[in-house]
C-alpha cells in the first residue's frame, strides 16, 4: 500500500499535477486499492478541514495581506535607501543592501517569494544601472529573498507549529540568530565577489552622493515607519502583550495605514486589488495546508513515521550522521515539494526520530525550513528562481548557475545551524 503511494505521488508530481491535487489524489489512493480502508473520501475531507480549524493558522492570510500591502507600498524602496546612506560607498556596499533589505522586509512579509519581489523589482534595475551584472542581480535577490522565510515572523514556522506544537514565539525567536548569519554569509560573497569582479565606482559613488545630499535626518524621518514594523510586530510577540495571530492583525493595520496616511503610496482605490492579489496567493497555500494534514493521516495511518522511525533508529546514537541524512533527504525535498507541503508532511514523520535523538523540536524546525529555503532556488520547484527569472527576463538555468556560489554560502550557514544548536536556542535559553 505505501509503495503505491508513493509511486502514485512520484508519478502526479512528475505529471505536472499541482502539489494539493497531488496529495489529495495520493491520499485517496489506499481506499481505491482497498475499500475497506479506515481513510475514505469523507474521512480526507474531515482531515482537511480539521488541518485548516487551528487558531494560528489565521496568522497566515493576514501576514500574506500585510506583505502585499508594503509591497504596494513600496516599503522596501525605504528600507534600501538606509541601508544603503550607511554603506553604499564600501566594497560590495549595495549588494550587501540588497542581502540587509530582504532580510528586514523579510521581518514584513513572511514570505520567501513576495521577499524575492518587493526587493528585487525596485533594487535589480538600480543596480544594473550603476554597472552590477544582471544575473548576479537576479542571483542575489532570488538567494537572499530565501530569508524571508527564516527572519520571523515566518509562514513556514507557522506551519511548523501547527505540526508540532511547538511555541509559535519560540520559533520566530529561533530564527532570528540563523537568519542574520545566512545574511551575513551571503553579504560576505557578495563582498567577495565584488572585490574580484570590480565595481563603477564613480557611477556608485555618485548615487550614493545624491541619496546622503538628503541628509541623515531626513532619510531617517522618512524611513523610520517601515523600520519600526518588524520591531512593533515582533515586540508586541516577544513582550507577550500580543499572540502571533494578533501580532498579524496589528501588522495588517500597521501596514495599511503608513501606506495610506504616511507615506500615501496606497489609496483606498487600491485596496480591492489588494485584496485579490491576497486571494490568489492564499487559496493555493490554503488547498495545499489542508491535503497536507489529511495526506500526513494517511501517513500515519500506514505507520509511515514508525516505519521511518525504525530505519533510522540505528542513527540515534550517532546524532552528526543522523543530521547528514535527515539534511540531505530535506534538501532533495525542498527541490521538488512546495515548502508548505514539505514542513506539514515531514514534521510528523520527522520529529519523534530527533526528538528521541535529542535534538530540540525549535532547532529542527529552524533546521527544516533553512533546508527547505535553499529549495527556493534549485530546480525544479524554486519560487525565487522562477520570480527572479521573470523579472529580469532571464532564463531560470542562467539565474540557478549564478545563484551557485551564493548557495554554498547558504549551505555553509546551513551545516554551522545544524552542528552548533546554540546559534538557534540562544535566544531562547535567554
Amino acid at each position: 500500500m505505501m509503495i503505491l503511494l508513493a509511486i502514485g505521488f512520484v508519478l502526479l508530481l512528475l505529471v505536472g499535477v499541482p502539489i494539493g491535487i497531488t496529495l489529495i489524489i495520493a491520499s485517496s489512493i489506499p481506499s481505491f486499492v482497498n475499500p475497506r480502508f479506515i481513510v475514505d473520501l469523507q474521512y480526507i475531507i474531515m482531515a482537511m478541514v480539521s488541518g485548516l480549524d487551528v487558531t494560528t493558522q489565521l496568522a497566515i492570510p493576514l501576514f500574506m495581506l500585510s506583505g502585499i500591502i508594503m509591497g504596494y507600498g513600496k516599503i522596501s524602496k525605504l528600507l534600501f535607501d538606509v541601508f544603503s546612506f550607511f554603506i553604499g560607498k564600501c566594497t560590495g556596499g549595495l549588494p550587501c543592501a540588497v542581502v540587509v533589505t530582504c532580510l528586514f522586509y523579510g521581518a514584513i512579509s513572511g514570505s520567501g517569494p513576495a521577499t524575492t519581489a518587493a526587493v528585487g523589482m525596485m533594487t535589480i534595475p538600480l543596480l544594473v544601472s550603476l554597472g552590477y551584472e544582471l544575473s548576479f542581480c537576479a542571483a542575489l535577490v532570488a538567494v537572499a529573498g530565501g530569508l524571508g522565510v527564516i527572519i520571523p515572523p515566518s509562514i513556514p514556522f507557522i506551519m511548523y507549529s501547527n505540526s508540532s506544537s511547538v511555541s509559535v514565539g519560540d520559533m520566530f525567536m529561533g530564527g532570528v540568530v540563523p537568519g542574520i548569519l545566512i545574511g551575513a554569509m551571503l553579504m560576505g560573497y557578495a563582498y567577495f565577489y565584488c572585490k574580484k569582479h570590480g565595481e563603477d565606482k564613480e557611477k556608485i559613488n555618485a548615487s550614493v552622493d545624491k541619496l546622503r545630499a538628503q541628509g541623515l535626518w531626513k532619510i531617517m524621518r522618512h524611513s523610520s515607519w517601515a523600520l519600526m514594523t518588524p520591531i512593533i510586530v515582533l515586540g508586541g510577540i516577544y513582550s507577550g502583550i500580543v499572540i502571533p495571530t494578533e501580532a498579524a492583525l496589528v501588522s495588517v493595520l500597521y501596514s495599511l495605514f503608513i501606506s495610506l496616511f504616511i507615506y500615501k503610496t496606497v489609496t483606498c482605490n487600491d485596496i480591492f486589488p489588494i485584496l485579490v492579489q491576497t486571494a490568489r496567493t492564499l487559496v493555493p497555500c490554503v488547498l495545499i495546508i489542508g491535503a497536507a494534514s489529511a495526506f500526513a493521516k494517511v501517513l500515519a495511518v500506514l505507520h509511515v513515521p514508525q516505519l521511518v522511525a525504525e530505519t533510522l533508529g540505528g542513527l540515534v546514537a550517532n546524532k552528526i550522521l543522523l543530521l547528514v541524512v535527515i539534511n540531505a533527504i530535506l534538501l532533495v525535498i525542498g527541490m521538488l515539494i512546495d515548502t508548505g507541503a514539505s514542513i506539514l508532511i515531514m514534521t510528523p514523520i520527522f520529529l519523534p526520530v530527533v526528538t528521541m535523538a535529542g535534538i530540540d523540536p525549535v532547532h529542527f524546525g529552524v533546521l527544516m525550513v533553512v533546508n527547505l529555503a535553499i529549495g527556493f532556488v534549485t530546480p525544479p520547484v524554486g519560487m525565487n528562481l522562477f520570480v527572479a527569472a521573470a523579472m529580469t527576463k532571464l532564463s531560470a538555468t542562467v539565474v540557478a548557475k549564478k545563484a551557485v556560489p551564493l548557495l554554498i554560502a547558504f549551505a555553509a550557514a546551513l551545516l554551522i545551524i545544524t552542528y552548533i544548536p546554540q546559534v538557534t536556542l540562544c535566544l531562547i535559553n535567554n
